[in-house]
């Protein structure tokens, strides 16, 4: 009954999931556990509840305007590419388990996206705001290189660069919301951490993904500029990086682990980063980015279940 009373019509349904596919809202549920992690790792405690639930209100909301805010700014290019045959679904890749880009495909129209990612973005600066203004300026910057990265495509190929600034804005908006004064070396660690992890788990497989079109259309990215041989080694050598700045990131946070929850540390990383990462760069096939990218998709989610494993733990045995 309950399940029958908040069941929206299937026209509004259909609608409304064509906005959820727009924010990618599945790759964007996992995205908000990276906040969470580096808000955990900073404090090594959990903050208040009221930090607590205005911080995930404010992470939902930003990480759907912000990926809302990419195929806005990429609209004109990727009607192209769609029109061309380009951005075939596919259920293996995280981001095609909803329809991708449904502005370039004509299923949502421009104003409405638009309209969907000014609300959106509404709600992200007035949370931001109260955790703390510096949080605000964090999520205007994470904008404003957004659409620098996105019309630097057919100019740049180092632009993931930008990307992976882009990536860190929600951590450290998240670490100012529960510290105004983080360690400096907490923060330099952290942001390099996720920065390495964008760039070699999900900014290079994720071009690799949409190569042909990218070809096609003359888009400036790490696979079509520097060749697939060596965007395969950089991917894996940037999560090599990575895998050492998770122990920098464990020695600056306030948290202690023990060899047991380094020792799962590593395993993640192997797993989810360095094995598929291995596979791309012997193998240089699309499958192969294609699956990186998933792993890769879930290393934040699979840190931060540690660590709250970890809290737990010294909750009960603070001694251990």
């Amino acid at each position: 009954m309950i399940s029958s009373f908040f069941q929206l019509p299937p026209t509004m349904q259909r609608k409304l999931n064509l906005f959820w596919a727009l924010s990618r809202t599945p790759h964007g549920l996992i995205d908000m556990t990276t906040p969470a992690l580096a808000a955990l790792l900073c404090l090594g405690h959990f903050p208040p509840l009221s930090v607590i639930t205005i911080g995930i209100i404010t992470a939902f909301a930003g990480y759907t305007a912000v990926y809302a805010v990419n195929d806005l700014t990429d609209y004109h290019s990727d009607r192209k590419k769609a029109a061309a045959g380009g951005f075939d679904d596919s259920e293996d890749y995280l981001d095609g388990v909803m329809i991708r880009h449904p502005l370039a495909k004509g299923a949502l129209s421009f104003s409405a996206g638009l309209a969907w990612a000014v609300g959106w973005s509404l709600v992200t600066m007035a949370g931001a705001y109260i955790l703390n203004p510096v949080c605000l300026w964090i999520f205007l910057a994470g904008c404003l290189l957004e659409i620098i990265y996105c019309l630097l495509g057919n100019v740049f190929p180092l632009r993931a660069l930008v990307n992976g600034a882009v990536k860190t804005c929600g951590p450290l908006a998240a670490i100012y919301a529960v510290n105004p004064d983080p360690p400096p070396v907490f923060l330099i660690c952290l942001f390099l951490w996720i920065f390495f992890w964008e760039i070699g788990g999900q900014n290079i497989p994720a071009d690799w993904t949409d190569i042909e079109e990218d070809r096609r259309f003359n888009a400036k990215t790490i696979p079509t500029s520097l060749g697939l041989r060596r965007a395969g080694l950089l991917s894996l050598g940037c999560l090599v990086v990575a895998t050492f700045l998770a122990v920098a990131v464990f020695w600056a946070s306030p948290l202690t682990f023990s060899p047991v929850y380094l020792a799962a540390a590593l395993m993640i990383n192997v797993y989810l980063l360095l094995l598929p990462a291995l596979k791309l760069a012997e193998s240089l096939e699309r499958e192969m980015a294609m699956a990186l990218f998933n792993r890769a998709s879930y290393f934040p989610l699979a840190f931060f279940l540690l660590v709250l494993v970890r809290m737990v733990h010294l909750a009960f045995f603070p001694a251990v």
